[in-house]
């Protein structure tokens, strides 16, 4: 799960890939609704609580030589992070020999710092992975070490833990590249609003897009100073995409594709369709009636944050945990406020809960120290010590346990680690998750899509764009500079931005993309007999 309004679910293979020439120099060196796990026929040998994994020295590889192992995670650290990585530390190097150094890329351009990350040859050895940080793309292309032989020997009951299936669905070209979240949960997205605002002023509640934008009216007209929704110069993941949601598209598909979930062997063109072209213009709506901020793509604030600090009043989409978080936070600061959630799932008709693909950890090529990195990694996910530590932060300082739930010491401006303040979303474990009481709430909004669920079917897809690499760095530029502020709703002539942006995109080589693409994508829903 990510902090910003990030790639909605599926098949996100467009941004911030490996090129050919750096991926072989980064080879050259060593490297949220039930709240059981999934498939507990696949925990049999997880340890218990109170006794944390089997230590690696058991399994056999060597601990003798002290080593720093480098974490990298995505987002902002949290103010207390040095004193969570000194307690890590202690543990860590009485368990393993080993010390760890967190690291965060933060949330601005991480997508760029990610790609810098893979692609320098710098020593890492543990990196957090997504379908929206490309992980199937990055896999496919070298980036990361392969860990079938690696599990048995560094971490063997971390292999046992994690249900068989997990591990089947994570694998690129038959590899293990990745250790999956074993937690279930719905990353689709939903409306987030004020509901103290939308009573106040008799307004309805956002279901569809009709609703929401005559909800984002009344906040115009009765709260002139507040932006109506927040966002940020991401304009592709927190508009576009989530309209497409609403719209039943297959996830975040590059190059203008389309895709819809109940018929996903048919591929058009997106681009220059109607449809979009109805998208846009609705987007050009919303900017004119004052929805969209005329600098919205120089904008670099988190989408959470103006919502929180009620310069915002709503969210176009979000997910059910980050709106917890949102509400939770709110609760502490300004509890006169009221924050609602409306599941798309309940338009759509359907909700996917969460691929394992979507949070994991990966050991990059360039690791000195992979297996210490797995070994370490296990007892992230397997020992109650480290696991509640890099969740909560320190009990009696950053959170206690009242009546079996979790509950913040301060608030969430006072308070240096709020809940999973690492963004630890990866290491979750169900056997040791904490939950605040509005997480009930969200557990309600769980069991709702529960009975409306379907299986992700897509994100085993993996893209290999080898053959129009040249194009499709050709065709971001021209996304950038013509397709963004049409989205935006920034172009006054729809009509003749949207042409204007075709005939850049096919003179950048957007028919070869779409067919060797279209070819890519035929295969697989062969393959996996999906029709």
């Amino acid at each position: 799960m990510r902090k910003k309004a990030g790639r909605r679910s599926l098949v996100t293979l467009t941004t911030g890939l490996l090129a050919l020439s750096l991926l072989a120099g980064c080879g050259g060196g060593n490297s949220n609704g039930n709240t059981g796990s999934a498939g507990k026929d696949g925990n049999a040998g997880t340890p218990p609580a109170s006794e944390g994994a089997a230590p690696a020295a058991d399994s056999g590889i060597d601990t003798s030589k002290k080593v720093e192992l480098q974490f990298y995670m995505l987002g902002d650290a949290p103010k207390d992070l040095p004193a969570i990585q000194a307690e890590v530390n202690k543990m860590a190097e009485a368990d393993l020999n080993a010390t760890v150094k967190f690291n965060f890329t933060s949330w601005t351009d991480w997508d760029q710092k990610y790609k810098l990350l893979l692609s320098s040859g710098q020593a890492i050895d543990l990196i957090f992975t997504a379908d929206w940080t490309q992980y199937q793309s990055y896999a496919k292309r070298g980036a990361f070490l392969a860990l079938d032989d690696l599990l048995p020997k560094a971490a063997p009951e971390l292999q046992k833990f994690v249900p068989e299936k997990m591990w089947e669905d994570v694998k690129v070209d038959g590899k293990i590249y990745t250790v999956p979240a074993t937690f279930k949960e719905y990353v689709t997205n939903g409306f987030v609003y004020r509901e103290d605002l939308r009573k106040k002023y008799n307004l309805p509640e956002p279901k569809d897009l009709a609703s929401y934008e005559a909800y984002m009216d009344g906040i115009v007209k009765n709260e002139p100073d507040m932006m109506p929704m927040s966002l940020n110069s991401d304009v592709g993941n927190n508009l576009h995409y989530i309209y497409t949601e609403l719209h039943k598209m297959v996830g975040a598909l590059p190059y203008g594709m389309g895709v819809k979930y109940d018929s996903p062997s048919t591929v058009y063109s997106y681009w220059g369709s109607e449809e979009q072209k109805e998208e846009l213009k609705m987007m050009k709506r919303w900017a004119d009636k004052g929805f969209i901020p005329k600098n919205v793509l120089n904008i670099k604030d988190t989408m959470q944050d103006p919502v929180t600090s009620g310069k915002a009043a709503s969210m176009f989409g979000d997910n059910p945990n980050r709106f917890n978080d949102m509400k939770m936070k709110i609760s502490t600061t300004h509890p006169d406020w009221e924050l609602a959630y409306s599941p798309f799932g309940l338009t759509t008709g359907y909700a996917t809960p969460v691929h394992p693909i979507h949070n994991g950890f990966a050991i990059p090529k360039s690791s000195k120290n992979p297996e210490r990195a797995l070994a370490f990694y296990q007892k992230m996910v397997l020992d109650k010590r480290y696991n509640q530590l890099t969740q909560y932060g320190i009990e009696g300082k950053n959170y206690t346990v009242e009546d079996g739930y979790y509950k913040l010491v301060g608030t969430s401006t006072s308070n240096g680690f709020t809940r999973e303040g690492m963004n630890g979303w990866a290491w979750r474990n169900p056997e040791f998750m904490l939950f605040d009481k509005g997480f009930d709430g969200v557990k309600a909004i769980f069991d709702e899509l529960d009975k409306i669920q379907k299986p992700d079917l897509f994100l085993g897809f993996a893209e290999d764009y080898t053959s129009y690499q040249a194009e499709k760095a050709a065709l971001e530029q021209v996304e950038k500079q013509y397709l963004f502020p049409l989205e935006a709703g920034l172009v006054d002539d729809v009509d003749k931005g949207l042409e204007t942006f075709m005939q850049k995109a096919k003179q950048a080589g957007l028919e070869k993309i779409q067919a060797e693409w279209t070819k890519q994508w035929e295969a697989y829903v062969a393959e996996k007999g999906l029709k």
